[in-house]
């Protein structure tokens, strides 16, 4: 009697202290991974601060162009402006008209300033450097073998570590991202979003975390069946430079161009979370993008367990 009264509560206890287990097991990985990046990693300051030195080339580069494109249209504004004399409102067509001036797919120059800034925030999010050839090398020299013979899982191990990485990289690298933004503030003319937009923000970054992961993950595990994955992964970050945003805004392609790279996951890396905190994306598409974006996170973590498992 006793024994079948305590038979069905029997497999609970079992699994409640089995996810007990797990969840200390996990914890005491991500401490000691967060414990030894803040022990030797104290150039993460320095780091960042020297990532937004090249942003100071993008600037110079995009003012002449704007000042190139401000000048155009100012050599043919007269015409513009002699044109919209003759319609029934010639000072609305004027003032759209001027309004317009110096401006290239909707963006002015301290737009694009404030994009390029965007980026670099959201591309420290979804980098992974060193994600894939260190996954590709633990199969190729067989390190992998430790994941089969201690109870730590192989893709959930290093994700932990990307986490540590990552806390401990904005742990030391808010204040220099802090003073950088500060002293570029004059280049968000559209001021502080709302708290909506602030949140997406914030989603849009975590997951872009997650998909450059599970992309990058991917990848390192086709080792199981390739001797070297260095030429697909330079194929990877040659279409993740361009494709991404980070070169351009891709809202400047474009059609049939953007059409494609909107269908490709890319666009999450850095354009999407840049465009979201600058109002670019419709409000009646931003939180259908963000569930977009979830079931990519969700498509690729999926594939990154079956390439694992059955590489195994």
């Amino acid at each position: 009697m006793s024994s079948s009264m305590q038979s069905p509560a029997a497999p609970w206890g079992a699994r409640l202290a089995d996810l007990r287990w797990r969840g200390l097991t996990w914890w005491i990985i991500l401490r000691t991974a967060l414990a030894e990046r803040l022990a030797y990693r104290g150039d993460f300051a320095l780091g960042t601060l020297m990532r937004f030195l090249p942003i100071i080339t993008q600037i110079f580069l995009w003012w002449a162009i704007f000042e190139s494109v401000g000048e155009a249209v100012n050599r043919a504004s007269p015409v513009a402006v002699e044109a919209a004399a003759v319609e029934a409102d010639g000072t609305q067509s004027a003032g759209t008209e001027a309004a317009e001036r110096g401006r290239i797919v909707g963006y002015a120059f301290p737009d694009m300033v404030a994009y390029y800034l965007l980026t670099m925030l959201a591309r420290a999010f979804s980098s992974m450097p060193g994600l894939a050839p260190g996954i590709s090398r633990s199969i190729r020299q067989g390190d992998v073998k430790k994941y089969l013979v201690q109870p730590v899982d192989m893709v959930g191990f290093l994700l932990l570590g990307r986490v540590a990485h990552k806390l401990a990289y904005y742990a030391v690298a808010t204040i220099p991202f802090a003073l950088v933004f500060f002293l570029c503030r004059g280049y968000f003319v559209a001021g502080w979003p709302s708290a909506e937009i602030i949140l997406a923000f914030v989603l849009s970054l975590l997951l872009g975390f997650l998909l450059g992961f599970f992309l990058e993950a991917c990848i390192g595990l086709v080792a199981f069946w390739f001797l070297e994955v260095s030429s697909l992964l330079f194929i990877y970050m040659l279409l993740s430079f361009f494709l991404s945003g980070h070169m351009f805004p891709l809202d400047m392609l474009p059609a049939p161009w953007s059409q494609l790279v909107d269908l490709l996951p890319l666009k999450y890396l850095a354009y999407f979370p840049s465009a979201v905190f600058l109002g670019r994306i419709p409000p009646e598409r931003l939180w259908l993008d963000l569930a977009i974006e979830a079931m990519w996170v969700l498509g690729l973590g999926v594939l990154a367990r079956w390439l694992y498992l059955r590489g195994l």
